[in-house]
């Protein structure tokens, strides 16, 4: 049983992680490629058989594809990076995974394979988007499935971020996803913006779907979930940790950076779950740093 403070964490990171901020303007699509503001677009392509919707900017030749965590999106998840990377040494994708955002339908589900699906997915729509190689900024559940991308399709990717990831599922990270398996013990504040975003009921069952999904990784010799393939991965790694995340222990990213050849890991002291977006400028300069 949690403590209450422990409770009060998660509920603000909750919030933090999943509530459109305040940055990020509702989408209203007025068919493909429509501009947002003066830079961004957003469209959907299909790949693999479904419509998956993107956001675009930038118009650098390096490619970077931003992954977003559970029930995130391009534009609840990235607003900051979208805003404020460097669009002339960048070309700048953040997608939204099948099931969530904008990719709807399908509906998400989470059978055995769901990362590994992700990734192949998060791939072809590169590869639809005609770049060749690209480098990959992943967060949370976005930065596991940047991780098998990263060691499956080795020859495009170019550089690989991650924070808020982890390679396996112990107990402990059992008992803080049960912690916010029920939404109706969210305070209203925390679940009015999605179901703005989703409806109250696919909210709520795709957040219990996802706590049942990744939980069964306990159940694997080690909680695994990616870990052979980490000493697959060749490219350049960033793997950043917030010390004070209440969601992902610390030793998860020192597992990844041990097991990441090469790889560098940098601790945040303040930053929690959503450091990209509580410390946007902090976080910006440091990625864009290591990809240029």
């Amino acid at each position: 049983m949690f403590c209450r403070s422990m409770g009060r964490a998660l509920r603000a990171l909750v919030l933090l992680q999943l509530q459109p901020p305040s940055w990020a303007a509702p989408l209203t699509p007025r068919g493909p490629a429509a501009c947002y503001g003066t830079s961004i677009t957003s469209a959907k392509i299909q790949v693999n058989g479904v419509h998956l919707h993107y956001q675009q900017t930038g118009e650098g030749s390096h490619a970077v594809l931003l992954l977003p965590g559970m029930l995130g999106s391009g534009q609840t998840d990235f607003g900051p990076q979208l805003k404020s990377m460097n669009k002339q040494l960048f070309t700048v994708v953040a997608w939204d995974p099948r099931g969530y955002g904008k990719s709807i339908p399908p509906y998400r589900d989470f059978p055995p394979d769901f990362f590994e699906r992700d990734a192949k997915d998060a791939v072809d729509l590169m590869q639809a988007l005609k770049f060749k190689k690209f480098s990959l900024l992943g967060w949370s559940d976005g930065g596991i499935t940047a991780l098998i991308a990263a060691a499956r399709y080795p020859n495009l990717i170019h550089k690989l971020v991650v924070w808020g990831a982890n390679a396996s599922v112990t107990q402990e990270d059992v008992r803080i996803y049960n912690g916010i398996r029920d939404v109706s013990k969210w305070s209203e504040k925390v679940r009015k913006p999605l179901e703005e975003l989703y409806g109250h009921k696919y909210f709520a069952e795709t957040c219990e779907a996802w706590v049942d999904g990744i939980s069964r990784f306990a159940e694997n010799s080690d909680g695994n979930i990616c870990q052979q393939l980490l000493p697959d991965i060749k490219c350049p790694t960033f793997i950043i940790h917030g010390e004070k995340d209440p969601l992902v222990p610390q030793a998860h990213a020192e597992y990844i950076h041990k097991h990441i050849k090469g790889s560098r890991l940098l601790l945040m002291p303040e930053g929690k779950h959503n450091l990209h977006l509580r410390f946007a400028k902090d976080f910006n300069r440091e990625v864009e740093n290591f990809l240029c």
